[in-house]
């Protein structure tokens, strides 16, 4: 999908055609759209196609024509295994002209095209580019906060289960952490560059913003780094946890059985074809019950004393 939107009097708008000052928007584009843009800025196809690599790591590349800064961003998807991860961005600066590539239509670039950006004008490329890194930043901590929140959620769970589902949950928040842990540092390297290398011209506020996104993503560091050790303790803690309650409840079983076998062998006994005590008399099997009960009680409240259950 190619979307082209420009900023005038202030007002973001969607437009059809290319413009000087526009932003162009490529979600998962095909060949077509991909030659499009390559001709009107005169491009490389492998550029537009580099951020459309799910493998592609976080750079900057430039030319004397344009500019590429590759990034990886946070995607929530609730139909995926696991349900966060991350993909690729790439922002172009190419002349007059400001392109966004990604394989999804993700909300932090959805908030400029909807205009939640009041700030933002699309013939301020660097400055765009900037609040693009913002967001995404301010977009990892949001959903570590949700992986927290859901790791909190299951443990809650699995502190009373024995089933497997739980902990698959945590192990798939855990590699979750792991993709966050990576495409985070790589990001780091990118706003590191662009601070040392003036790669893209930037004024006062720009380099204050910059800074602002370097410190938002250290942050975003930090907090991945304390969530990946709290689950990765907590999944091994639930690991024993979930062998304790399966030994408890297997002790318990035993128990039971052990008290149920003493019945069976005294009625076993008494159910023999020969002579066997009081046999002949009227009580006899008020006797055979009384005696393995009372062996049944026996038995228990030595366990108890025990503390075998």
């Amino acid at each position: 999908m190619l979307e082209i939107f420009i900023t005038k009097e202030n007002e973001t708008v969607q437009t059809t055609c290319f413009e000087k000052g526009c932003w162009v928007n490529l979600i998962d584009p095909t060949t077509e759209e991909i030659k499009t843009v390559t001709d009107l800025l005169a491009l490389s196809p492998e550029v537009l196609a580099y951020p459309l690599d799910a493998e592609e790591r976080a750079r900057i590349e430039y030319e004397d024509n344009y500019v590429l800064v590759l990034v990886d961003i946070p995607i929530k998807d609730a139909g995926h295994a696991p349900e966060f991860y991350t993909i690729p961005l790439g922002m172009i600066i190419a002349g007059d002209y400001f392109v966004t590539v990604c394989l999804r239509d993700t909300p932090i670039l959805r908030e400029f095209s909807a205009g939640i950006h009041k700030d933002f004008f699309t013939y301020k490329k660097t400055r765009f580019v900037l609040q693009i890194l913002f967001s995404i930043a301010s977009t990892y901590l949001k959903y570590l906060k949700q992986i927290n929140k859901k790791t909190d959620e299951t443990e809650k769970k699995l502190l009373e289960s024995l089933r497997n589902k739980e902990f698959f949950t945590l192990l798939n928040l855990e590699k979750s952490l792991v993709f966050f842990t990576t495409s985070i540092k790589a990001n780091e390297i990118v706003l590191e560059k662009l601070l040392r290398s003036k790669v893209i011209p930037m004024y006062q506020e720009d380099e204050d913003l910059l800074e602002d996104v370097i410190i938002e993503n250290k942050q975003a560091i930090e907090m991945v780094h304390i969530y990946s050790s709290i689950l990765s303790g907590m999944m091994d803690a639930f690991a024993s946890v979930i062998s304790n309650n399966l030994n408890i409840v297997m002790k318990l079983l035993t128990v039971v059985t052990i008290i149920l076998a003493i019945p069976t062998m005294v009625f076993s006994f008494y159910g023999m074809n020969v002579n066997l005590p009081f046999q002949n008399a009227p009580y006899a099997f008020l006797f055979t019950l009384l005696l393995s009960t009372g062996l049944s009680v026996i038995t228990l409240i030595y366990m108890l004393n025990r503390r075998i259950v």
